[in-house]
């Protein structure tokens, strides 16, 4: 069995080649063509999307898992065309050559495609409203795969870190060793997921035995404003030596922090559809912080 992941250089990507490898031979894609540790991989480039049927005839995978995705939000609002290539149209070139091949197709989403104006965790039924142009270009996406018409499993998820990569967990870990105190939103409620934990499901959903098709929200459980996951990150970091000291944080509102693309208030997801159609319990996201921390601490 081959299984094909583009998008393999990212956080997600990095974990899936991990954990898809005991389902068989994992093929990985990068834009460059190279993996973050200088391997030679196979190349795909999500700005041209007429290019990805060559790459799929030409490695005819069993499976193919997209972790690829244009995710500068911010920069998308000024990139719409780039952001709307990568996540919207190339998604879609993929499933349709998945569907004309019975191949299944794991697509990847997120919170985004809601509005933030709930205050009870988002069900996978309820009508998406994204803010700006990230947003609606995965909404798009996901409508694409869907349309394609094969089986696909499309799995939202938030808040996404991994002890590698660029993401919140990492900027706090630098900026809280340089700073005595630090100033973090208060006021946008989510949940901190390791993409160890998405590839981890994956790899089991795509071995269940149902051959389930359809979308489901994958985030660890529980949630936190970023300024309570900021006090997590130091709490853990200190109890785990990887910070000698932390900083004092202050918890401000979004309206201190302006960006130029607006941010959901509210983006947790209701994981529960997909723990019962996969038997999968999902774990409270401080128990997957503490592994993330464990990890960083033993690479030291």
């Amino acid at each position: 069995m081959t299984v094909l992941v583009l998008g393999g250089n990212g956080q997600v990507g990095q974990e899936l080649l991990r954990a898809l490898a005991p389902l068989g031979t994992v093929v990985a894609t990068t834009r460059s063509g190279a993996l973050p540790d200088g391997t030679a991989c196979e190349a795909a480039d999500f700005n041209h999307p007429d290019h990805l049927a060559a790459l799929l005839d030409r490695v005819r995978p069993s499976i193919v898992v997209n972790a690829a995705a244009y995710t500068a939000v911010d920069k998308a609002e000024q990139d719409a065309e780039a952001a709307f290539r990568a996540n919207a149209v190339s998604p879609g070139v993929i499933a349709r050559w998945c569907a004309a091949h019975d191949v299944p197709f794991v697509h990847y989403s997120t919170d985004y495609v809601f509005d933030g104006a709930g205050t009870s965790p988002y069900r996978e039924d309820e009508p998406t409203a994204p803010l700006g142009v990230y947003g609606t270009s995965k909404r798009d996406g996901e409508d694409a795969v869907r349309a394609a018409g094969g089986r696909h499993l499309i799995f939202r998820t938030a808040w996404v870190y991994a002890s590698h990569g660029a993401n919140f967990l990492r900027t706090m870990l630098r900026v809280g060793a340089e700073r005595d105190q630090l100033r973090v939103v208060g006021d946008q409620i989510g949940t901190p997921t390791p993409a160890a934990l998405i590839a981890d499901v994956t790899a089991l959903a795509l071995q269940h035995g149902d051959e389930l098709s359809g979308t489901w929200h994958l985030t660890a459980s529980g949630q936190t404003s970023w300024h309570g996951f900021a006090e997590a990150i130091f709490a853990e970091a200190l109890h785990a030596g990887v910070l000698a000291k932390v900083p004092l944080v202050e918890a401000i509102p979004s309206t201190e922090y302006p960006t130029p693309a607006k941010r959901p208030s509210w983006s947790v997801l209701d994981n529960r559809k997909l723990q019962q159609d996969f038997g999968i319990e999902l774990p409270a996201w401080q128990d997957g912080l503490k592994q993330v921390i464990a990890e960083i601490a033993a690479d030291r």
